[in-house]
Parts: structure tokens; C-alpha cells; sequence
């Protein structure tokens, strides 16, 4: 980027919030840079299209070969620098796709607008949005070294990944004897000085209601309720956090409706995202005009007791009621009464903790979405376990609630995790360069998310694999930040790695 172009986007900033330079000043500036042109680029999941362009785009600009597969994966090869060309292949990993989530009250189409950011107390966040450093600055890295002349490295492969976050789609269409890399660094963790060596396999379940609808009863009111407000998060990395769920606070709210109002449900529409932590929900609902006021007098107790639940977790959570016009119908009582005994029933954050790793957990599941389209109901999880006896389990507990309910019920887009090897010979070359750069041991770790090291590895058996990272909290979530310190060292962290790749 030349002067005029960042004075150029400093008057921007100066008239449009959205648009900030401030993280061009901030170091590595190379890994920077290609992280605010990764923010100006919409790149929700399946809208992939431009950024799989710039990247390819920036790789054949070098002049290194450069493929895009049948999935709409990348792969760029660098050779070697002189003198290092009998060190082992490395795959650098990242994933072009980032979680769409905004604020209620935040205007933003991830599909148009660019990423608008600040630095605050030593972190870059967005500005009621998702930041999308997750997988954004892992992506930034990758294109530093590519982009670098005076790194010292063996052969490279940089694999930039589609749809990591809506199913591992780029990563379970990835074929093998595509790629030549005898090492893995997959850049997609979230602690700086934390090296993972596995994470949890995941399975999406959904369960489907089917339904025409009934008239509503005469003399009625109707009234639409919202939950917000909640901070959500990754519901991997945050589910053991005990954070509000929009989905259950609903299902609370409208059980006690039913069972002392008979309200009628119109239409629910809740959760985003199935690897998100559901922030909102809202939902339209009738109620006999003799009991409205009556209604809405334990709606307001029963939101206060749920406020009092979450006062540590979520301080900010919103319960607001307002009247609406009343709807031509509604759901059946029957399947409304199977429906919130089906959510209720359901298993949603922590099922286990590891035996085996102290504070890790095992088996989760994350009630991600509940909603209506005029014929039909669906409720979808996100199952997560590092065991795939739990997982089957779990996903038995899920059918039965289904069974019960009488919905049908599907699990796909199941994908393995990532078994731990303490004898990785990357991992010791990677705790002995962080011990000699940084004075202190990394420490060691499995994650409960789902990272592509556990397909990929199964794609090609013998890899060697390591995840590691900056500091990211809240990904998933409006509130994802990025530490700028933790940017700097794990970019030299890669470096000093790269310098240290073994001879075949």
C-alpha cells in the first residue's frame, strides 16, 4: 500500500467510522497489511469467490505455481531459499472463511461490506461484528512468508481452505497425493504459546417438524418477544464458559406461556450460526385477550429470574415484549407442546469433561438454531466429541428427544478428530525453538473445535501435524479480538520455525 493510498483511506476514516488504517502502523506490517486487505474482502462462508481469487491472484502475481481444486481449495508452492532445499516439504494451513455475527443494532451485510476495525487497550476488534481473525491473521501470516525474500525455508505448500466454518467442506474435498508436504502447520489456533496436537470431532444434527398451521382464535392479541443481548462465542472453545443460550431462554419463556396461557405460536426464528453460541432469538406468539395482561405481568418475572440466572455470564441480556398485529395463523397446539418439550429436553453446553486432560472437555453439544418457515420446524446442534463412542451416544440422546417428539431426525457432515502424538517429531522442533526464542516451555494442548488437522490427516496418513496461533478471544462472537503483542511473536514463531525444518 503507497502513502496516498493509506492518507487516501485516512480521510475516510475521518468521515466514515467503518473504514480504519490504524492496524497498517502496527507490527509485523507485512502480516498487517495482507490482514486489512483481508477486511475490506467479504468472506462469510460460501461467499468465498473473491478472496479464493486474491489469494490465487497474489501466488501466480509471484510467479509460484498455484492451483485451485475441484472444491475451490488453493494451493501455492514456494521453493525453497538456496541453501535449504533438502529440508522437508511444510504445508502452511488456513482457511479463507470467516463466521458472519453482528449486534442487533448493527448495520452490516457480510456478503458487500468491508470489516471495519480499531485498536483498543492492545487489541484489534471489529466494530459490531465479527472480526474474522479467525482465520483472518493465520491467512495474513501465510501470504507474509509467501510474499518474503528473506526468509529461510524449505519447499512450502500454503493451503487456503473453503467453508471451514459451515462444514469443512474445503478440507473434506481436499484429495490425496495433492499435496507434497511431509509437515503440517495448521495457523488456526487461538493462544499464543499453546502448541494443539488434537481437537474434537463434530456431527450436525437436525431435527425437523412438519406442520400446515391452524386459525387463530378470535378475540386474541399477539406479541412478539426477543432475547439478545447474550455475548454467545465459539461453541467449541467457549462452551464451558456457561454463557446464555437464546434458544433455551425462548423455550423457557414460551413453556411457562403455554402451560399457563395456552399461547399460540406463530413463528420462532432463533440462532444464527451451528458453530455459534446462540445470541438471539425472537418469536410471535397469541394469547386470549382476557389473559394478555396477565400474561405479560409473569413474562416480566420470569425474565427477571432468567436476568438473575446470568447476571455473572451474560450482564447485558435483553427480554423485550412488544405488540404486534395479530397473525392469519399459528402452529398447532400439539406440535407446539412437542416442540418445547423437544428443546427442553435436548442437550445443550457441556455432556463431559476429559479424563484424561485436566479442564479439556470431551463431548458438547451446542443447540444452534430453532426456527419456522410456514411449514416446517427445525431444531439443529452441533455435536462435538474427542471420543466417537460419546459422540454415537450423544447422537442417541438427540434421536430419542427426536423419537419422543415424533420429528424425523438427521446427522451428516460428521468429521473425525485429531489423536494426540506425543512422539510428533515437529512438536519437539517446535517446543525447542519456542524455549530458545521465548525463555519458557509452550504448552501442549488439545482443543475442543474442530480443526481441518483431522481430515486432512486421514486424507494423508503419516503427516505431521501441529496447530498454533495468536491470541484470539470471542471468535464467533461481535466481541472476537486479536492481541496485537500475541500477532508479533507468534509471526516470529513461524519464522524461527521455518529456519528450523529437519533435512529428509
Amino acid at each position: 500500500m503507497t502513502l496516498n493510498d493509506f492518507l487516501s483511506l485516512s480521510l475516510n476514516c475521518k468521515k466514515n467510522k467503518k473504514m480504519s488504517v490504524d492496524i497498517l502502523l502496527l507490527e509485523p506490517k507485512s502480516l498487517w497489511n495482507h490482514f486489512f486487505q483481508l477486511t475490506r474482502i467479504p468472506r462469510p462462508s460460501g461467499y468465498e469467490a473473491e478472496v479464493r481469487m486474491h489469494v490465487a491472484g497474489f501466488g501466480r502475481k509471484l510467479g509460484f505455481e498455484t492451483i485451485v481444486d475441484e472444491v475451490g481449495n488453493v494451493i501455492i508452492r514456494k521453493p525453497a531459499t538456496p541453501g535449504m532445499e533438502d529440508r522437508r516439504v511444510v504445508v502452511l494451513q488456513a482457511h479463507l472463511d470467516m463466521v458472519p455475527q453482528k449486534n442487533g443494532d448493527t448495520e452490516h451485510d457480510f456478503e458487500k461490506d468491508p470489516i471495519g476495525t480499531l485498536i483498543e487497550d492492545g487489541w484489534v476488534k471489529a466494530l459490531g461484528t465479527t472480526l474474522g481473525a479467525d482465520n483472518g491473521i493465520g491467512m495474513a501470516a501465510a501470504l507474509a512468508v509467501l510474499e518474503s525474500d528473506s526468509l529461510r525455508h524449505g519447499p512450502l505448500e500454503v493451503l487456503f481452505t473453503v467453508n471451514e466454518e459451515a462444514g469443512m467442506t474445503g478440507a473434506m474435498g481436499l484429495k490425496p497425493g495433492v499435496l507434497r508436504g511431509e509437515i503440517l502447520l495448521n495457523l488456526d489456533s487461538e493462544d499464543e504459546g499453546v502448541l494443539s496436537t488434537g481437537c474434537a470431532g463434530g456431527l450436525d444434527g437436525t431435527m425437523t417438524f412438519s406442520y400446515t398451521g391452524i386459525q387463530v382464535p378470535p378475540g386474541c392479541v399477539s406479541f412478539e418477544i426477543r432475547v439478545s443481548g447474550l455475548k454467545g462465542g465459539h461453541s467449541g472453545m467457549d462452551i464451558n464458559l456457561g454463557r446464555g443460550n437464546a434458544n433455551k431462554i425462548m423455550n423457557r419463556l414460551l413453556q411457562m406461556g403455554y402451560e399457563r396461557y395456552g399461547v399460540f405460536l406463530a413463528s420462532i426464528d432463533g440462532g444464527s450460526l451451528r458453530n455459534a453460541i446462540p445470541r438471539e432469538s425472537s418469536a410471535r406468539l397469541v394469547v386470549s385477550g382476557t389473559l394478555g395482561d396477565l400474561f405479560l405481568g409473569d413474562l416480566q418475572e420470569q425474565a427477571g429470574i432468567i436476568g438473575g440466572e446470568l447476571e455473572a455470564t451474560d450482564p447485558g441480556l435483553r427480554i423485550e415484549v412488544m405488540p404486534i398485529n395479530v397473525p392469519d395463523r399459528v402452529i398447532e397446539e400439539d406440535l407446539l407442546k412437542r416442540l418445547l418439550e423437544a428443546v427442553a429436553a435436548c442437550p445443550d453446553g457441556v455432556i463431559r469433561l476429559s479424563g484424561e486432560i485436566s479442564g479439556l472437555v470431551e463431548t458438547s453439544n451446542n443447540l444452534a438454531r430453532v426456527r419456522s418457515d410456514g411449514h416446517t420446524l427445525t431444531v439443529e446442534c452441533l455435536l462435538r466429541s474427542a471420543v466417537k463412542v460419546s459422540m454415537q451416544e450423544l447422537a442417541g440422546v438427540i434421536g430419542g428427544v427426536a423419537e419422543r417428539a415424533c420429528a424425523s431426525v438427521v446427522f451428516r457432515n460428521g468429521y473425525p478428530g485429531w489423536r494426540p502424538d506425543k512422539t510428533s517429531p515437529i512438536l519437539k522442533v517446535m517446543t525447542e525453538v519456542y524455549r530458545e526464542r521465548f525463555g519458557r516451555s509452550p504448552e501442549i494442548r488439545a482443543v475442543h473445535a474442530g480443526l481441518e488437522c483431522g481430515i486432512i490427516g486421514a486424507a494423508y496418513p503419516g503427516l505431521d501435524m501441529i496447530s498454533f496461533g495468536p491470541t484470539i478471544r470471542h471468535p464467533h462472537s461481535p466481541d472476537e479480538k486479536v492481541e496485537c503483542a500475541s500477532v508479533g511473536k507468534f509471526m516470529d514463531f513461524l519464522v524461527a520455525t521455518l529456519a528450523a525444518i529437519p533435512v529428509r
